[in-house]
């Protein structure tokens, strides 16, 4: 079998979260066909307990602690520097001498770079061949949160959406291939890069249909009389704070005047102090749980009402594979291409989100059709395929 480096700006394991569900089952199909040899960082002192899952599928690996409150401080030096502040984040010298001994005892000429910030370990002297996973156009969502603050914030994430994009073109033009989560992020890149889009493709993502099926059983953690709206995902993550706050406040409301019955569950990690203050009779803050599928197998509906997203949401389409329901905005349902009648109702204004979820809350119906859409176009093993034939065929010029 041939080595691969694999570099990963997160721990892929456990799969519980956006790029970890990414990088963990890319990582699970190449250490098929490859020696993977995976350097990666710990930002968070409880996944240590998992380095052992990921040995098992590696010839070797590399873990390093990032200290999310140090790398912020690290990250300042790109103001001087003149680099994306996300760069000096993720620099580590552990890491660098890593990779250099790493490609040179084995022999290494393909690399896999999952996250654009992990291309800097890569340089010229590197006679290898690199594929890069920028998942999101990162660059983009930085825009989007600038247009969202005023002031030095403001400043700061107009700042890194320059100096971002302007990387990831520079390391796009050093790759063999880009990708990216969906159709939709990969045609907006080569909209920022045209001269690029020879080189730019997508591989969606996918979804683990046996582990979120709706014919597995589950205890309720619901009474039995309540209607239940359920929102899943990180919630220490900024676009997904902004969702259920702004649901909570603006939205929500709405809904109970005409359903008393009605629970809003937000079920995720590491809740912030603006989320944990969400909470009342009828708002539910569970903070993380075991397993999210029992809130999903017994919730009414999904709803993932965001207002600044990138790619693929990987809790729409959980939620679809488990026959939910789901009310959606727009933004969130832009890396999924839609082409037939599913129990799928995208909104965008507080009026039409609170219309659309009462109407799904009396109809209360199964949702078949989107189980099938999830079999049919999201099976991680069709979707690695493409990955192996990037790293072994050069796209056409």
């Amino acid at each position: 079998m041939q080595d691969l480096l694999f570099l990963a700006h997160r721990i892929p394991y456990p799969p519980n979260k956006g790029d970890k569900i990414r990088s963990y089952h890319l990582l699970k199909y190449l250490s098929a066909t490859y020696k993977v040899h995976l350097g990666t960082f710990i930002d968070d002192p409880i996944d240590w307990q998992y380095t052992d899952k990921l040995d098992a599928l590696c010839a070797s690996t590399c873990y390093i602690e990032l200290k999310p409150l140090l790398a912020k401080i690290k990250s300042v030096q790109g103001l001087l520097t003149g680099e994306p502040l996300s760069l000096p984040y993720y620099k580590n010298k552990r890491m660098q001498a890593w990779v250099n001994q790493t490609l040179t005892t084995h022999s290494i000429t393909k690399v896999l770079i999952f996250s654009s910030v992990m291309a800097q370990y890569i340089n010229q002297d590197h006679d290898v061949d690199r594929v890069v996973d920028f998942v999101d156009v990162d660059s983009d969502k930085w825009r989007q949160y600038a247009q969202r603050c005023k002031g030095l914030k403001h400043w700061i994430y107009q700042r890194e959406a320059q100096y971002l994009l302007g990387y990831e073109k520079t390391i796009a033009k050093q790759a063999r291939a880009s990708i990216f989560v969906s159709e939709q992020e990969a045609v907006l890149f080569k909209t920022l890069a045209p001269e690029l889009r020879h080189k730019v493709t997508h591989i969606n993502n996918g979804v683990d249909t046996e582990y979120f099926s709706p014919e597995l059983s589950f205890s309720s953690p619901y009474a039995d009389y309540d209607q239940v709206i359920v929102f899943t995902g990180a919630m220490d993550y900024w676009a997904n704070v902004d969702a259920v706050v702004w649901f909570a406040n603006a939205i929500f409301p709405l809904i109970a005047k005409r359903q008393p019955y009605v629970k809003y569950y937000i079920v995720g990690s590491k809740p912030t102090k603006e989320v944990l203050a969400l909470a009342t009779n009828a708002i539910v803050v569970t903070g993380g749980v075991d397993d999210i599928r029992p809130y999903l197998a017994h919730a009414h509906l999904v709803v993932a009402p965001l207002r600044i997203a990138r790619g693929i949401q990987n809790k729409v389409l959980e939620a679809m594979a488990m026959e939910k329901q789901v009310v959606a905005t727009t933004s969130a349902m832009e890396g999924i291409a839609i082409q037939q009648e599913l129990a799928v109702s995208v909104a965008d204004s507080i009026e039409d989100i609170a219309h659309e979820i009462i109407e799904q809350l009396q109809k209360n119906l199964p949702a078949h059709q989107n189980r099938d859409f999830v079999l049919a176009q999201f099976s991680w093993e069709h979707n690695v395929k493409h990955l192996l034939d990037l790293l072994q065929v050069e796209l056409p010029t």
